[in-house]
């Protein structure tokens, strides 16, 4: 599965980090979001959801809803099958508005769910 981390981190206490680690562990192509960094984990970040080469399963965000709500476009553009809102970076409008073009969208920690078996 093609995951994307926006708001990608390459401090190893933020949870984006360990969702990066833990998603590679798992067998999913990772594909870190970040307007500065250029590697996390020996992995290429990608400056935007519209640099990202292959198409997105999942989106899982670690962005606040100010600046997810400011990306929406690009975050619908990048057509992902679901998106996941992490603790922190809930967005109704912007979960309202990828329901209403068919993509799944959840309230849920990435590591808990890849942790007990539902991601």
């Amino acid at each position: 599965m093609n995951v994307a981390v926006l708001g990608a981190s390459d401090k190893p206490d933020r949870y984006s980090y360990r969702a990066i680690e833990l998603l590679s562990q798992k067998g999913h192509r990772v594909f870190p979001v970040h307007p500065r960094l250029g590697a996390i984990q020996g992995l290429k970040v990608f400056p935007s959801l519209r640099q990202v080469p292959e198409p997105i399963d999942t989106l899982t965000l670690y962005v606040n809803s100010k600046l997810s709500s400011k990306l929406t476009a690009e975050i619908l553009g990048a057509r992902p099958k679901r998106i996941i809102f992490n603790p922190g970076a809930e967005n109704p409008a912007l979960a309202e508005k990828a329901a209403s073009q068919g993509i799944q969208t959840a309230e849920a920690c990435t590591l808990v769910m890849l942790r007990t078996g539902q991601f």
